[in-house]
């Protein structure tokens, strides 16, 4: 099993976002995880919690002696320190800290920070050159503003799910937080968007509207288009796919499963040549993928039965030998022994003073220059209150200690 090599705290490559501060002011996906990615790039990221509730992230899925493990890898490279943003000397705290802020990431139902004083009109006004994002479940305009919205929600409500899954079972949903994550993705992009607007084009700070939905939509690909031009509603097909055949999942001999994917016509006719034979290479039927489409019981069906006479390793060896695309389906114990993985130290070993070394997927994706790196895994509960409040904003000991009795911190 690989370990990963271990990575430390020092500071020899701080990362092209080295100045850029960030005050996350998120809880549990994907704000936290965008915030992750400006952070595990070099971005000074603050972390705020609730004094008395926390982020719900500590308490999600695995634990390790009490030790919420979803926590340690959204929350890493960040410092961490607690606030009642819901109070009058919270606010002030907060506000002081976005006068010289360059991002914030937030993602409370909308009106929320309006009604704490803390909305993007207030906080403009005090920093113009403030980048902020605002997560919702559904936008800050529209009929559905106000409504809870979750990953699950967005996976629904964007389409996702009712093309994914059997033709003849319900709409599936993913065992993972999706939407979250692809709305992180777009969100840490316009972020880059925002910061080249304000530093190279000479522009203010602006906020950005992140629904969960809209991002889950885009990438669903041209179904708004084909409903439009052709009145098509793409319906749930499994494995398969209405643009290409054969595409699927099999299971060789020994009980493995693997996918392929033939999205290029030579990798096509390889891979018909290596399944069926040169009769099947040059059938007439399945020289374009509307053939092989319509064709698809009979392809697929050749596939599946070479795959199933052998073992993975034959298959996978068959497949290489022939260049042709395939991939195991892998669990994560057999990814972290894949001599690819370790070869790229896509898992690495951090240390952690709660856990001591813990592993989790590396920073992606690699900058030959300026890489990202994860210093640390996500810190205690309100560890770095002293540092914030005390070094950099010249509090007292004694204030700080009357905002920990007022329940402020």
């Amino acid at each position: 099993m690989s370990t990963g090599r271990v990575q430390t705290d020092a500071p020899s490559t701080a990362g092209p976002l080295s100045g850029i501060r960030v005050l996350d002011i998120s809880t549990v996906i994907a704000g936290p995880h965008l915030a992750m990615m400006l952070a595990d790039f070099g971005a000074d990221v603050i972390k705020f919690e609730h004094p008395q509730k926390g982020d719900p992230l500590r308490g999600t899925g695995y634990q390790k002696d009490g030790v919420g493990l979803w926590w340690k890898m959204a929350n890493r490279n960040k410092r961490c320190v607690t606030l009642n943003l819901n109070s009058l000397r919270g606010a002030e705290l907060f506000k002081q800290l976005a006068a010289t802020t360059d991002v914030i990431v937030e993602n409370f139902r909308t009106g929320t920070l309006e009604r704490w004083g803390l909305g993007w009109e207030t906080l403009h006004a005090i920093n113009p050159r403030l980048v902020m994002v605002r997560v919702t479940g559904f936008g800050q305009s529209g009929p559905y503003n106000r409504r809870a919205g979750f990953g699950t929600v967005a996976e629904v409500f964007s389409g996702f799910a009712n093309i994914t899954g059997e033709p003849d079972g319900p709409p599936t949903l993913p065992n993972f937080g999706l939407a979250d994550g692809i709305a992180a993705s777009y969100g840490t992009s316009a972020v880059m968007f925002a910061l080249y607007h304000r530093d190279v084009g000479g522009g203010e700070g602006q906020f950005i509207d992140l629904s969960l939905y809209e991002p889950m939509f885009q990438i669903l690909g041209p179904q708004p288009l084909q409903y439009d031009q052709l009145g098509v509603v793409q319906k749930r097909m499994g494995n398969r796919s209405k643009n290409n055949a054969p595409r699927n999942t099999y299971q060789t001999r020994d009980g493995r499963w693997v996918a392929i994917s033939t999205n290029s016509p030579a990798i096509v006719t390889r891979v018909l040549r290596l399944c069926g034979g040169e009769e099947a290479a040059d059938d007439p039927r399945f020289q374009t993928a509307q053939g092989r489409v319509q064709y698809m019981e009979e392809v697929d069906g050749m596939v599946a039965s070479w795959i199933a006479a052998r073992e993975l390793d034959e298959v996978l060896a068959k497949f290489e030998e022939a260049e042709a695309a395939i991939g195991p389906a892998y669990d994560i114990e057999q990814i972290f022994s894949d001599p690819q993985y370790v070869a790229r130290n896509d898992i690495v070993t951090v240390a952690d003073e709660e856990l001591g070394e813990v592993r989790m997927a590396n920073a992606f994706p690699f900058l030959s220059a300026t890489p990202g790196r994860v210093r640390h895994a996500g810190p205690r509960m309100g560890q770095h209150n002293r540092e914030i409040f005390v070094e950099e904003l010249a509090l007292s000991e004694d204030e700080l200690a009357s905002l920990r009795n007022d329940g402020i911190i």
